[in-house]
């Protein structure tokens, strides 16, 4: 290896993984065998389940602890022998996937709740995979990756609306948190059966988790089906239970063609309510499937636009395997030495950063023949590999009338330029990480003939408003690290909780960071304690809300093994 390549290893590795906190190492994920490790070994911990002490690291780097234990059991019966053992002996369990999360769900980010905790990784074995054609169902364990799931599911001729970018990520993960994609229905079209323009969450009919037994005294398996009020709370359980298993309802699958712009300027696509032109709203309704991402101090943003094609349009390049915008995952040396500048003190090239991302974007599309795909729906709705940028990110979802989605977004891309631009007559650029902007439908059990909604998704309809039928999601993304970007993130937070209070509803993106403090994402008792639980029992009964679904949690794991110190603080 050459020494100018592993430099631009060196750089990428800072920055994707390690750039919080100045970082300068990475930390490898290297298996130490429990006789081995430095940690002292779990009281009796069950024999013939692998245990070693392994390095935990979330997607931004942001949260990293040294030294945790963790297990790989082979089948969900150790997951409750793991379960049973904890309990009697005072340890936590936490379900570790790919770690692609922003948010300290799993570990604190100064690893001070990791004391008495073992990671159970379910990608290792808990990842099978069974499809039904006559139901048009799958039997999935959640160790099983998405980019798994979805290529089952295409064998079968099945898929899904929408899901999230990473194929990475697990079924167990994308649960957890409502996962989602983009996609609302457009102008006159009609939902095929199975198919839901919500989360992931929504597709669920079975739920398999490992939970108290009060005649037995110990943890067991049990399956609800959706019916079941259990499945309420366990369908989107922010990491306070352990599901090993679902069954999810899939629809026919779809061809699907995605056209990017990079010229179309941002007072166009994000021009007030009622504009003519290009805007956001006018593709949502031509196409139902948009994703804007546009970068800071950049006239221009990438848009997105997916259109159901059942054949190929005359234009459009076929594709036969997802990731295709190879340009976002193989960025060159310089792009990386000016974000690593940016972090570590020179903030000033935050703008030439933005259009730097921005004419990769162009020059990518056009050289790689991106700008027009075509093909099954997995090739084009799995498109982030975990060797692009690692950014931090905050995250929101707006519930509103579909009639007001332009208007959320108008309202908010203003507040956010405005505001980008008065930190920076201060010299102050918090921001060098693009905005994402994404509109989904919400988790209406009806989509998949069900009754039960997931009570924690941020997507869960309420009754009393039937007109709020879509969510504007906003993503604002930067590298970790960067100077002023907390407080940048609680001006914005405030300002997003103030506005959209008079005509919409604002829940957090569990995910990514929110709640936040000039000390940082998930520092806010407001939030946490008062805004968060309001959210999810306005409008909800009084049976079947944020309090009945923390309760329930309550009732299935009453030890508390599935839980964490942000999670005991977020569900009380």
């Amino acid at each position: 290896m050459s020494e100018s390549t592993r430099a631009g290893i060196s750089r990428r590795r800072l920055i994707q993984g390690a750039a919080a906190a100045g970082v300068a190492a990475w930390i490898p994920f290297e298996q130490i065998p429990a006789a081995s490790a430095a940690l002292p070994t779990p009281p009796s911990f069950p024999s013939g389940i692998p245990l070693f002490q392994q390095s935990y690291k979330n997607w931004s780097g942001a949260i990293a602890v040294d030294a945790v234990w963790t297990c790989t059991p082979a089948s969900a019966a150790q997951v409750v022998t793991l379960a049973n053992w904890a309990r009697a002996n005072g340890w936590r369990l936490r379900a570790k996937g790919s770690s692609h999360n922003w948010s300290p769900l799993s570990l604190a980010a100064d690893g001070s709740d990791a004391a008495n905790v073992v990671l159970v990784d379910t990608k290792t074995n808990l990842k099978a995979i069974t499809v039904d054609t006559a139901t048009s169902r799958v039997r999935v364990q959640t160790g099983a990756t998405m980019e798994a799931l979805l290529t089952a599911l295409e064998a079968k001729g099945l898929g899904v609306t929408a899901c999230p970018a990473p194929g990475d990520l697990t079924v167990g993960g994308v649960l957890a948190i409502d996962g989602h994609g983009t996609a609302v229905p457009k102008t006159g079209e009609t939902k095929p059966a199975g198919h839901t323009y919500g989360s992931i969450s929504n597709l669920v009919q079975q739920v398999t988790a490992v939970v108290w037994d009060g005649p037995t005294s110990t943890y067991v398996l049990k399956t609800y089906d959706r019916t079941a009020p259990e499945a309420g709370a366990l369908m989107a359980h922010v990491g306070r239970a352990f599901v090993t298993e679902v069954v999810l309802q899939a629809g026919p699958n779809q061809r699907l063609r995605c056209q990017s712009w990079f010229d179309i300027p941002a007072t166009e696509l994000f021009a007030p309510a009622g504009s003519g032109g290009k805007t956001f709203s006018s593709y949502l309704n031509s196409a139902g499937r948009v994703e804007a991402i546009w970068f800071p101090f950049t006239p221009k943003p990438w848009l997105k636009v997916w259109s159901v094609a059942p054949s190929k349009p005359l234009l459009s390049r076929q594709v036969n395997s997802p990731y295709n915008y190879t340009f976002s995952d193989n960025l060159p040396d310089f792009f990386f030495d000016l974000a690593e500048s940016i972090v570590r003190g020179d903030p000033a090239g935050t703008p030439d950063f933005g259009l730097n991302n921005y004419n990769i974007v162009a020059a990518g599309l056009v050289t790689t023949f991106t700008y027009d795909i075509w093909g099954w729906s997995k090739n084009l709705l799995l498109y982030v590999r975990p060797s692009t940028l690692r950014v931090t990110a905050n995250g929101y979802a707006i519930v509103c009338k579909r009639s007001d989605v332009q208007r959320v977004i108008q309202e908010f891309t203003f507040r956010y330029s405005t505001r980008l631009n008065d930190y920076r007559q201060q010299g102050k650029f918090p921001m060098n990480g693009p905005v994402e902007i994404r509109v989904t439908g919400l988790d209406k059990p009806s989509d998949v003939g069900a009754t039960r909604s997931p009570q924690l998704s941020a997507l869960r309809p309420r009754p009393d408003r039937p007109d709020w039928d879509c969510a504007v999601w906003l993503d604002i993304l930067t590298l970790p690290g960067t100077p002023y970007a907390d407080e940048f993130y609680a001006d914005i937070e405030s300002w997003i909780y103030a506005n959209y209070s008079t005509y919409a509803d604002v829940r957090p993106e569990w995910s990514k960071g929110w709640g936040y403090t000039a000390s940082g994402a998930w520092t806010s008792n407001d939030v946490i304690d008062a805004k968060v639980p309001a959210t999810f029992r306005a409008g909800q009964p009084l049976n079947d809300n944020w309090d009945s679904a923390r309760q329930m949690l309550d009732i299935l794991d009453p030890a508390r093994v599935f839980s964490s110190s942000f999670v005991n603080k977020l569900l009380y």
